[in-house]
């Protein structure tokens, strides 16, 4: 890898630890878009479900029991047929438009980010059920077989029910912790091999990407330690401006595929 690739790649995987370590937000949001840019957009997908799947490892021991489990039994039936339709369509999209793609979702992270308090400070508090939580479990599993980015579908069914910041953080770590198990076997298995239709058409998980999650995994609890310090340290309100703007950037790079060399020639 090129020094360039490097660093961002280390910076996603880094940024896992941090997010898992409390801060949330559009951190989580910034590692596929990062590790995009640097191994290009299926590579990338593969290479951070393990590393995202060891992250969450980490958090459900720190937030163990502080979360409210019920939301599972709505919201699961429908991620695993997200899943099952992303895996699909991701077989379908050329590297470029699996760029576009994973931008918009970052861009439009950024937009839901600013307008979600307006839109629920006028809810009531929300009782889940099935008939919300099923639309939702499936835009969060299509969401996240293409970005790894089902946090705004998954907001969208949390913030509403008015949960305390632990529980609302213990919920999201114990909802996303099933989500990202329930993809793995979808991005292991080759169609070619096991000619089943729900799987990948090309495994995203290979021993090549296993062999680079294993390179960069000391950087996850290496960020939930200065996830901790940062948070002790720095107002959460002004890392995570920053974070969006990042965020907001890179989207933009993924969409429009700007050419950064350009001022330098």
């Amino acid at each position: 890898m090129d020094w360039p690739s490097l660093l961002l790649a280390s910076f996603a995987v880094l940024f896992i630890g941090v997010a898992k370590a409390g801060f949330g937000g559009g951190l989580g949001m910034l590692v596929t878009p990062l590790c995009v840019l640097a191994f290009g957009p299926k590579t990338a997908i593969g290479i951070l479900l393990p590393l995202l799947c060891a992250g969450d490892a980490f958090s459900i021991y720190h937030y163990w029991r502080r979360w409210r489990a019920e939301n599972l039994k709505y919201l699961l039936p429908g991620v695993v047929a997200g899943v099952v339709i992303g895996v699909q369509l991701i077989g379908r999209f050329s590297p470029r438009q699996l760029n576009i793609a994973i931008g918009l979702i970052a861009v439009l992270f950024v937009g839901f980010h600013f307008f979600k308090d307006r839109l629920f400070r006028a809810e009531k508090v929300f009782t889940p059920n099935h008939w919300v939580g099923v639309p939702c479990g499936v835009g969060m599993g299509i969401t996240s077989t293409f970005a790894h980015g089902a946090g705004p579908v998954a907001t969208i069914f949390l913030m509403p029910q008015r949960l305390s910041r632990e529980m609302f953080v213990g919920t999201s770590v114990l909802l996303f912790t099933f989500v990202n198990w329930i993809k793995l076997p979808f991005f292991c298995v080759d169609r070619s091999v096991l000619d089943w239709p729900v799987f990948a058409a090309h495994a995203l998980i290979t021993p090549a990407t296993l062999r680079t999650s294993a390179k960069f995994f000391p950087l996850v609890p290496f960020g939930v330690w200065l996830g901790v310090w940062l948070n002790r340290r720095f107002s959460e309100a002004v890392f995570v401006r920053v974070i969006y703007a990042i965020l907001l950037l890179t989207g933009l790079q993924l969409i429009f595929n700007f050419d950064l060399t350009a001022p330098f020639r």
